[in-house]
């Protein structure tokens, strides 16, 4: 414990001294720390896309994008270098989040509305969150 308080002591230390070097009119700057988790997708989405509902799901996807996005529920979501990221707009910022919490709707979402499909359904395997997501838990008679 004691460690990670030096360590996010250091890295606040280390972020005020990047920014006391930034000039005043660098208002649009964003500084993102991940500490154990991939960077975020450099997605730069300027106006709301058109959103299109997958058949048979709650969920919508951007065809006119060559990313994959997907919507559900109030939540944006992608699928990059392996990784899930959510965003609250279209626009991000776009936070990574750990497969379990991607919702099962978003998981079970054919692969043809993927842009970039993951590599595991490229070569014919299962995704590599099958098993994972929240959703309904089946019982023992399922």
């Amino acid at each position: 414990m004691a460690y990670m308080i030096v360590v996010a002591s250091i890295l606040v230390a280390a972020a005020a001294g990047l920014l006391g070097a930034i000039p005043a009119q660098a208002d649009n700057i964003s500084i993102g720390i991940n500490i154990g988790s991939p960077p975020p997708p450099p997605i730069v989405v300027a106006a709301p896309p058109q959103l299109v509902v997958v058949p048979g799901t709650p969920v919508y996807y951007a065809p006119g994008l060559n990313v994959n996005f997907f919507f559900h529920k109030g939540r944006y979501y992608t699928f990059h270098d392996n990784s899930w990221f959510v965003a609250a707009a279209h626009n991000g910022p776009w936070t990574f989040v750990a497969v379990e919490r991607v919702p099962q709707p978003i998981l079970v979402v054919p692969v043809q509305y993927y842009k970039v499909p993951p590599g595991h359904w490229k070569k014919g395997g299962p995704p590599p969150w099958a098993g994972h997501g929240k959703g309904p838990k089946k019982g023992k008679g399922d």
